[in-house]
């Protein structure tokens, strides 16, 4: 399997933009990743955007992502657009002008573009239609609708940063933990599998998809 790397020293500035619907999301989706990115590049810059954040959950999502991004110069935004509405919303397309004017992002994180959740959905087409000309990964949510795909790029795991990220995600979303399919063997099973595809030396992974990329030679 060929491998890919971002054509940057590790001292090098990367900017990063993470893009969830819900106060989880980003979390699930690509955890691992963006701590892999941050042990590798000490000078990066992450902006982390939550976009339905009311209640428990905002405070949550809000707390989550200062764990994660200590250390690291970082703006966080929680917004309170209203869950399961997105498409019926237009504030959210202006939300994401408002956005492009104010970050340059290297790499982007965002949902999946057919994800069946109607807010996942939303949130994924209007990256694409505000950033045309970014590297953008569409990172995946396991739920009860089962429209997991097939991912073209994937990120390897070492197991301390596999086993941060669960022990994350059980510790700072307990409002989700009343759900069935919110348990550690969950997140573990999809990382696992993933690892089995991209034949990950540490048998664990994250899956993207990857829609449009440019191979500088």
């Amino acid at each position: 399997m060929l491998p890919l790397t971002l054509r940057r020293a590790s001292s090098d500035p990367v900017s990063i933009l993470c893009l969830g619907a819900h106060s989880d999301d980003i979390e699930i989706g690509c955890a691992g990743t963006i701590l892999g990115l941050l042990a590798r590049y000490s000078r990066a810059q992450i902006e982390w955007v939550v976009l339905s954040g009311g209640g428990e959950r905002g405070e949550e999502a809000r707390r989550s992502a200062e764990h994660i991004l200590r250390g690291t110069r970082a703006e966080i935004r929680v917004e309170d657009f209203r869950d399961g509405f997105f498409p019926y919303q237009p504030e959210i397309k202006e939300f994401f002008e408002s956005l492009k004017g104010r970050v340059k992002p290297d790499i982007i994180f965002t949902h999946h573009r057919d994800d069946l959740h109607q807010d996942h959905r939303t949130v994924s087409g209007l990256t694409w239609n505000t950033f045309r000309h970014h590297l953008i990964l569409e990172y995946e949510v396991p739920k009860y609708d089962g429209e997991l795909g097939s991912p073209n790029l994937f990120v390897p795991l070492s197991a301390r940063i596999r086993q941060r990220k669960i022990r994350h995600l059980m510790r700072h979303f307990g409002s989700q933990r009343s759900k069935k399919w919110y348990d550690e063997q969950t997140f573990l099973g999809l990382m696992r599998l993933r690892g089995v595809e991209c034949a990950a030396v540490t048998g664990y992974a994250e899956g993207f998809h990857c829609r449009k990329a440019v191979l500088g030679l």
